[in-house]
């Protein structure tokens, strides 16, 4: 795996960070305000090519991987304005269509994902099973008669439903061998009849609102089922990694973001006749936040290059490790950054008020901090399992 990146990849990322502070942190402050999506920002983006960077050249995409697509979304946060979306439509549901899809759910999904013009959201999160995937009882059932699936169950914390043209929902079909339930993967259009989504009151600043989504005997044809229906975990987990590692890349620019702010303030705030930078107390804690982002950054790097190489199962613990070191090193920094602007940190001017709730969601979601320690406690160190 290359430690130093290539000149391909330094060239995507100045191009993407050009993109992202010609819009800036005060454009998607005001997005949120209007309570609406980044539209410009997202369509620009996939006019550019950067949205489908991931996804086949064969289906309008750009041919690379989630390393390239990490780059893209960690460059656009480090500007100030992340899009959460990248990490569902196209790393989660562009590459499962991609891996597992068939042609015509391909030809269907993957070119509109990779120009912006269609959405896909992505329900797993069950109000029982939460962390514990194994616990999802959203089931899918044949209709004898016609070969259709029907859905019934419910999801919570479903990103951009309102504005997705499909959910790809993951469900559980009864094996009629073992009568075992197993997981499976189902694209359900946004307005198809049973599917009912109601909204979530956050608190935190998010122009992408959360749902709760309702599935009561939602009638899908035979081939809404994504891959093999014997796959089971495997198709999961080729969605499911690249959330890990995406999820790292947004941490990962939101703590840059902070940083840069404080930095930049650290410079020219003068008390006592030198600027507040020169003193050891706030320049230190900003230059353990850049080491703790660039180490971050590099296990983020290889998860997503493992993960580019077909290596899942070590990806699997790449991605995990890197979400767990970008979430750190996230809220540490922009803790710091709020500390080092003292009052100015809480202040609209300066953008950094919101990230605190913000940055919290990187330790939490899609996994917590105490899974990813419970995994690598389990699944690394051979450790006797907790739960």
């Amino acid at each position: 795996m290359p430690v130093i990146e290539s000149e391909e990849h330094k060239a995507l990322r100045a191009a993407v960070s050009a993109l992202g502070h010609k819009y800036g942190r005060a454009y998607f402050t005001r997005t949120v305000e209007e309570g609406r999506p980044a539209t410009e920002l997202w369509s620009e983006a996939a006019k550019l090519g950067y949205l489908g960077v991931n996804l086949p050249e064969e289906h309008g995409g750009g041919g690379g991987g989630i390393a390239e697509l990490s780059i893209v979304l960690e460059e656009l946060g480090a500007a100030g304005c992340p899009l959460l979306l990248m990490v569902v439509s196209p790393a989660i549901c562009g590459t499962v269509i991609a891996r597992f899809g068939t042609d015509e759910q391909k030809r269907a999904w993957l070119p509109a994902l990779a120009d912006g013009t269609r959405i896909m959201a992505f329900g797993i999160t069950e109000p029982d099973a939460g962390s514990n995937s194994h616990r999802i009882t959203t089931t899918a059932r044949r209709d004898p008669a016609t070969g259709d699936w029907l859905l019934t169950g419910r999801k919570v914390f479903v990103s951009g439903v309102d504005i997705a043209d499909a959910t790809l929902i993951v469900g559980r079909t009864e094996d009629a061998r073992t009568g075992r339930l197993k997981p499976c993967l189902f694209i359900v259009p946004r307005d198809t009849p049973g599917f009912q989504r109601h909204r979530i009151d956050m608190e935190l600043s998010a122009s992408e609102k959360q749902f709760e989504l309702v599935l009561d005997d939602v009638r899908l044809p035979a081939d809404a089922l994504v891959g093999d229906e014997d796959a089971g975990l495997l198709q999961l987990f080729a969605g499911l990694n690249p959330e890990r590692v995406m999820t790292a890349a947004f941490a990962i620019g939101m703590g840059r973001f902070a940083l840069s702010r404080a930095v930049e303030y650290a410079r020219e705030r003068t008390v006592w006749k030198a600027p507040i930078g020169s003193h050891q107390a706030i320049a230190h804690p900003l230059a353990q936040a850049h080491i703790d982002l660039e180490l971050a950054r590099l296990m983020t790097q290889k998860a997503a290059h493992l993960y580019d190489a077909g290596d899942d199962v070590g990806a699997g613990e790449a991605a995990n490790m890197a979400k767990y070191a970008a979430g750190e090193a996230c809220v540490k920094a922009v803790d710091r950054a709020v500390h080092t602007l003292g009052g100015n940190g809480l202040t609209r001017e300066f953008g950094l008020a919101s990230l605190i709730t913000a940055a919290r969601v990187s330790r939490i979601a899609p996994v917590s901090r105490e899974m990813i320690l419970n995994y690598v406690s389990h699944q690394t160190l051979g450790l006797p399992k907790s739960y």
